[in-house]
């Protein structure tokens, strides 16, 4: 094996999918890109790592909802977009031709071209790290979407997109919550 950088350690663990934030501060609608999520047990817990450095934090922080949209990868020019430009100067719904979908809890919209819409809550900021824990409120899947496959984002500007999916349900059944 070859020794990597440990600056690029993270690059190895990142590829989880990269979502679509969304938040409204009362005023507007915003999108955000994230990469970085963690599912925190089979609750509908999930946690996303976000500061004051993404303009959507402020309404992330105030009004304490998103909906946490997931693009497919026909979607990824659109994704790398919203990441590189910022919600204080460009209505990110408009420039990159994206139909907000009111939902049924939290006001802030769902992304009607996304594979999935989860309406969350925010319960709690770790501030320390950026940490930002969301109990799902709601969630949607658009099975009639011919593109399902999901984007990986390696941290390098790089992307990972799904393949195959593999089925060992039987053999995980004992450690699968039920109705999986």
């Amino acid at each position: 094996m070859e020794e990597l950088a440990i600056n690029k350690a993270f690059t190895l663990l990142e590829p989880g999918p990269v979502v679509l934030v969304t938040t409204n501060d009362g005023k507007k609608d915003n999108i955000m890109t994230i990469s970085w999520t963690m599912v925190l047990d089979f609750t509908p817990v999930f946690a996303i790592t976000t500061g004051k450095w993404n303009y959507s934090f402020v309404a992330l922080r105030k009004t304490k909802e998103c909906v946490i949209s997931i693009p497919t990868v026909d979607m990824l020019d659109k994704v790398v977009g919203i990441g590189t430009c910022s919600g204080a100067d460009t209505d990110k719904f408009v420039k990159f031709k994206l139909t907000p979908v009111k939902g049924r809890i939290v006001k802030t919209p769902l992304i009607k071209e996304c594979l999935a819409n989860i309406e969350c809550r925010v319960v709690d900021i770790i501030k320390k790290y950026n940490i930002v824990v969301l109990e799902a409120a709601a969630a949607y899947f658009d099975g009639s979407r011919k593109e399902k496959r999901t984007i990986h984002a390696v941290g390098d500007g790089t992307f990972i997109v799904d393949g195959r999916r593999l089925d060992r349900k039987t053999s995980m059944a004992s450690k699968l919550p039920e109705g999986l």
